[in-house]
């Protein structure tokens, strides 16, 4: 480490909030350039990056044909108050729409915010105003939804409100299809989605405590949901389980709100996570991929019927960045993109490729306990010499193996950016570049290989 970068620490662990900072290493690491699919190092050591700043990047860092979407934007209409319009904005939410008719039939609109968090918060207030305003949600054991004040309430992890209590909505936390860790101990190959079954009973009768079969009237206004699930550790749901969720939604007039944030823009293999499913969304809240980490913007789809005008009407949400022109041309670029490539096949058998190279990891290190994916959102789960029990120690030094930056392949020396999730915080979760290669694929197994080698040497 320099004197710089030393002094560097020292100003930020004096002059910064933690609270807005994942301070996972001590130090933390700094680094001074990317490209592609690496970070570099003030010492011009490559890092290959895994995780793409949690499925931001999902096009390469300094991707030349989105960067000079916001350099050509800078120097034309970089600022303008929401109350004016610019093509930008126009363009893009028509090119959203379009999508969202192309997955799934249905007219909507779309409005935007400056990050995941706002999207979901006018995600909530859209709901809450289509269901008389109701405060009650469904959502995912293990789902993330972001931390302010009213995603926090259904992101089912309480530390996140532990200090903050409730304001207004709150959650339900229903358990998530984890076949690996089945929340109730049956095996995929016969539990008959036992899982469903047991959401279906909560409906039985008054006395379950979500259904009103005199006023024929649900308690929650909408069920959150992330098609597969981000920070509870990238877990694919089986086959055929969503279907039968959406049956006892629509039966129950309960809106689906399908969280894209991490899983949109081709991370699984389609422009939208839930298209995998089989089922229609009332409303989809997406960001981070949409401008490939260069501008803080998002927004939600909803259903004509839920958003037009005369229902929700001018005021209902207002950011004063939310439809800002720099965020919107790199977003409409990134849609032209998109159109222009087949992202399906090309995601689709990288993940493949992938998926196969951990499984092999996975024979040879006992303690991978479990590997999974969909497209290039893939996990493995490290677990003790038994295969099954949760070892976030291990999976502590694996990362911090990584970020040393000292594994010599062929004559170079490299680091490995890993992200950790799961509910026992022992998952890697995988989300690369969706333009990583296969010889790039091939480093980054070939850089865990000898990570686990040295980790779990006796």
């Amino acid at each position: 480490m320099t004197d710089s970068e030393r002094n560097l620490l020292r100003a930020e662990a004096k002059y910064c909030s933690y609270g807005d900072t994942v301070h996972y290493l001590e130090p933390a690491k700094i680094f001074a350039r990317c490209d592609g699919s690496f970070l570099y190092d003030n010492a011009g050591t490559p890092f290959l990056d895994l995780q793409m700043w949690y499925s931001a990047v999902n096009f390469g860092y300094a991707n030349k044909r989105l960067n000079d979407a916001l350099k050509r934007q800078i120097d034309t209409l970089p600022q303008l108050a929401s109350q004016y319009l610019h093509r930008e904005k126009i363009e893009l939410a028509s090119m959203l729409c379009a999508a969202m008719r192309q997955a799934w039939g249905e007219d909507g609109r779309v409005q935007f915010n400056v990050g995941g968090s706002q999207a979901v918060e006018d995600s909530l207030k859209l709901v809450r105003n289509a269901r008389r305003g109701k405060s009650l949600m469904l959502a995912f054991e293990g789902g993330y939804h972001g931390r302010t004040l009213g995603a926090s309430s259904i992101t089912s992890s309480y530390r996140y409100r532990r200090r903050y209590g409730h304001f207004g909505d709150r959650g339900i936390f229903i358990p998530y299809p984890y076949c690996f860790r089945c929340p109730y101990k049956k095996k995929r190959e016969d539990c008959d989605f036992y899982c469903a079954t047991q959401f279906e009973r909560l409906f039985e009768t008054e006395y379950y405590g979500l259904w009103d079969a005199k006023a024929k009237e649900a308690e929650c206004a909408a069920f959150y949901v992330e098609s597969i699930q981000g920070t509870g550790g990238y877990v694919v749901p089986p086959a055929g389980y969503y279907p039968r969720l959406k049956r006892v939604l629509d039966e129950y007039g309960i809106l689906l709100v399908d969280d894209e944030i991490q899983m949109g823009f081709y991370r699984t293999g389609k422009l939208w996570g839930l298209e995998n499913f089989g089922v229609t969304p009332d409303v989809v809240v997406f960001g981070k991929a949409m401008t490939n980490g260069l501008n803080p913007l998002a927004g939600i789809w909803a259903r004509e019927e839920l958003i037009n005008p005369e229902v929700f009407p001018c005021g209902s949400t207002h950011s004063t960045f939310a439809s800002n022109p720099l965020g919107t041309a790199v977003a409409l670029e990134t849609m032209r993109m998109l159109a222009e490539s087949d992202y399906e096949q090309g995601v689709r058998e990288m993940g493949r490729y992938f998926l196969e190279g951990l499984k092999e990891l996975q024979r040879r290190h006992s303690v991978i306990g479990d590997v999974d994916g969909l497209g290039l959102a893939l996990r493995a789960e490290i677990c003790a010499e038994d295969g099954f029990t949760p070892d976030k120690a291990l999976l502590d030094r694996i990362v911090d193996a990584g970020i040393k930056g000292d594994i010599v392949v062929d004559g170079q020396k490299y680091g490995l950016v890993l992200d950790v999730g799961g509910y026992y915080k022992n998952v890697i979760t995988f989300a690369p570049s969706l333009h990583i290669s296969r010889a790039e694929v091939d480093l980054g197994l070939r850089l865990l290989d000898e990570i686990l080698r040295g980790v779990t040497k006796k």
